[in-house]
């Protein structure tokens, strides 16, 4: 894979080189030292992937990645020697179309090295994914078990990936409180940032917002953050649950195994909405609901910080909508479903 780093540090850019380096799968491009370098050399000789410091001096991370965004797209993947305490910052890029935030690899732990590569390996299955369908998983048999005492019977049902944070952050805060429905959300995060994520998010929502633990109870009024290592399934119409068996798949957690678990076995009334993001993820799952006959939503090109997701997840959409229309309708649906 062909990659820029960006990065003003000569220690940090010598581990991340030195990483790279260490297989022969990766080739480093360029090295820009600012944001306005990084742009320059994008533009120039634009890489299959940008590692992405947030501080720099001049423009951060977060601009330069829209600027990179708006005039030569990429897969971009943040990396910073200090997550805790640029999480807002990190965030703010991914919703200008980061895939991802990693922390800089160390030189002298050899885990942080593998764990680095690991996900550039997964970064550019995403990006390999652009051109490739992703069919989604074999489902097994279950039986159901719906109207169980607390749960809730309505369930709006969101997958993002780059650019899902600032999404995310709009429709939460243009949503009423949902009531007696329950809003469940699968962003392409590192698991290490995806607390630090749903605290952020709260600060927008008007409902209480938690992350999903295994067999969560699907309550009216709340919001459910996929939340650690491996996909999660609507097992029942009632409960959450993870699944780390599912292999082969450039996403985790991945929206097209939610979806699909949805329609396979949600007894309610939901609705399935496939926001900006790179690769395929989702497409197949709102086709799922869709044949499920539930209400599909795609977010338009317009409005996408990357059209990757919803433009393959839009012909199986009942509607193509704005980011700014896609709040309201949540809010109309769920006023109407009976």
């Amino acid at each position: 894979m062909k990659i820029g780093i960006v990065n003003d540090l000569d220690m940090a850019t010598q581990a991340i080189s030195s990483t790279l380096n260490s297989t022969k799968d990766h080739r480093v491009l360029w090295i820009a030292k600012s944001g306005a370098d990084a742009v320059r050399l994008c533009r120039e000789n634009t890489p299959e992937l940008v590692l992405m410091d947030l501080v720099m001096p001049g423009m951060n991370g977060a601009e330069t990645t829209r600027q990179i965004m708006d005039a030569c797209p990429t897969g971009i993947l943040v990396v910073t020697a200090s997550i805790a305490g640029n999480c807002a910052l990190a965030f703010e890029a991914m919703g200008a179309g980061a895939l991802d935030v990693i922390a800089t690899p160390s030189l002298a732990n050899d885990s942080s090295r593998k764990e680095f590569l690991q996900k550039i390996s997964q970064i550019g299955a995403i990006v390999a994914d652009q051109n490739k369908p992703e069919p989604p998983p074999p489902c097994r048999p279950e039986t159901l078990a719906c109207g169980v005492v607390g749960a809730t019977d309505t369930i709006v049902a969101i997958g993002c990936s780059a650019g899902g944070p600032a999404a995310l952050a709009e429709i939460l805060g243009a949503l009423d409180p949902v009531g007696r429905a329950a809003v469940v959300i699968v962003q392409h995060i590192d698991v290490r940032f995806v607390e630090d994520l749903a605290k952020w998010l709260a600060g927008f929502a008007k409902d209480p917002i938690k992350l999903v633990a295994e067999g969560d109870l699907i309550e009216p009024g709340h919001i459910y953050l996929a939340g650690k290592d491996g996909h999660i399934e609507a097992h029942s119409c009632s409960r959450l649950r993870y699944d780390q068996t599912i292999g082969g798949l450039a996403y985790q957690p991945s929206v097209d195994v939610f979806f699909s678990s949805i329609a396979r076995n949600w007894r309610g009334k939901a609705m399935g909405a496939v926001l900006t993001g790179m690769g395929k993820d989702g497409a197949s799952g709102l086709r799922a609901m869709r044949d499920a006959r539930f209400l599909t939503i795609a977010q338009d090109e317009k409005s996408s910080a990357l059209f990757g997701m919803p433009k393959a997840a839009a012909p199986f959409a009942s509607e193509i909508l704005p980011l700014s229309s896609i709040a309201p309708r949540i809010n109309r649906w769920i006023q109407t479903t009976k």
